[in-house]
């Protein structure tokens, strides 16, 4: 794999981090900033409100310049976006501070999809696809947890500056590896116009691969974001393994990103036949067997691959599926997956209501797998495909 690809995955790494790491420091923000918790989780609504539009609309706004224009753009607008962030006593600002980061991420996401597809080669997106993944998994193994110490010792603006920071060598690294027009050549001389992109929306196999991707991620989501409950709650530990559990689920989900980036161009179909229902029974396992704490640490390790393993399938499955997007596709999936990670949590935190309680959100994820399945069978084809045959773009 080229080192620009590698250079990528960086930027997502301390992308991820800065996604993820509010978790831990909404409460000293709170605190610094003279606001409720409750006000403070806005900060979170923003970044998903921002990640979710801001995929297609960056994308579109982007498609017509260098590849690597645009993505140094985003990711200098990501690192200063965090360092007004750390300087600022407002909270309105620091809120504006996180939308604009959101957009930045889901512009710099959506145009590193493709790129990243575009570096290795036609047959190989799901190994790019993998190692662009792993900075997301990566940062859920070290970057949060790193952050959140850092924050405990030195106060929560020193974890902003340590994400604008990262930003900068995966800057100069592009800067220096990517080649001038990369990615967006396709625009200029006879590639698709925007409207045709866009019509792309209406073939219903990239719809059906789109809206299955979704409902993965709101499963992923829905219980990630509300472990530690499980894990002090039911399992009965002590806080301090809470970051121990959620760095168990980012090993896992590095594993299954890795493992399916080999499978994926390939033998998708195999990926999904297995992980699919082994996800749908999976969540519901743990949530019988959560208050046995050696049930839970190894099944959130296994689920952590499964749910990214399948994920990481259903993307490479929308490239191949939007190939006539060529500018756009990366943007779809991106879009659907976010629309799926903040769909996921408020579905959970339904589910928080119901009898089940903390374990609400288990059964929620093992439900809303078996929805994307049930949606999946009867176009297991299409999911199962390995590369796009002629004519299917039409």
């Amino acid at each position: 794999m080229p080192l620009a690809l590698y250079l990528l995955a960086l930027a997502v790494f301390a992308m991820g981090t800065s996604e993820f790491m509010l978790a831990g420091l909404l409460p000293d923000i709170a605190s610094d900033l003279h606001v409720t918790v409750g006000t403070a989780g806005a900060l979170t609504s923003a970044f998903a409100i921002g990640m979710a539009v801001g995929a297609p609309l960056m994308a579109a706004l982007a498609r017509n310049r260098s590849g690597r224009t645009v993505l140094l753009v985003f990711v200098l607008l990501f690192s200063a976006a965090h360092v007004v962030g750390a300087t600022t006593t407002s909270f309105p600002v620091l809120c504006a501070t996180r939308l604009v980061a959101a957009l930045a991420n889901a512009g710099f996401l959506a145009v590193a999809v493709t790129t990243a597809g575009t570096l290795a080669g036609p047959d190989r997106k799901g190994r790019a696809l993998a190692v662009l993944l792993s900075g997301t998994t990566v940062a859920t193994v070290a970057g949060v947890p790193g952050g959140s110490v850092l924050g405990t010792l030195f106060g929560w603006r020193a974890t902003f500056w340590a994400v604008a920071a990262l930003c900068l060598p995966a800057a100069a690294g592009l800067l220096k590896t990517l080649p001038a027009g990369s990615a967006r050549a396709d625009t200029a001389g006879g590639g698709p116009r925007l409207r045709a992109e866009l019509a792309q929306l209406r073939r219903p196999r990239l719809v059906l691969v789109l809206l299955i991707g979704a409902l993965v991620n709101a499963a992923t989501f829905a219980s990630f974001t509300f472990l530690a409950p499980v894990v002090t709650g039911v399992a009965g530990l002590g806080e301090l393994w809470v970051p121990l559990v959620l760095v168990l689920f980012g090993a896992g989900s590095f594993v299954g990103v890795t493992v399916a980036g080999r499978l994926a161009d390939r033998r998708p179909g195999r990926v999904v036949a297995i992980g699919g229902p082994a996800l749908a029974v999976g969540w519901p396992v743990l949530a019988v067997s959560a208050a046995e704490p050696a049930a839970l640490l190894a099944l959130v390790l296994l689920l952590g691959a499964l749910s990214f393993a399948l994920g990481g399938t259903l993307i490479t499955r929308a490239l191949y599926e939007g190939s006539r997007a060529p500018t756009m596709s990366g943007a779809y999936a991106t879009a659907a997956l976010n629309v799926g990670a903040t769909a996921g949590p408020l579905i959970a935190a339904t589910a928080l209501g119901t009898p089940a309680g903390d374990l609400g959100p288990l059964w929620a994820s093992g439900l809303l797998v078996v929805v994307a399945l049930l949606v999946a069978y009867p176009f297991r084809a299409v999911v199962a495909t390995a590369t796009e045959a002629p004519g299917e773009g039409r």
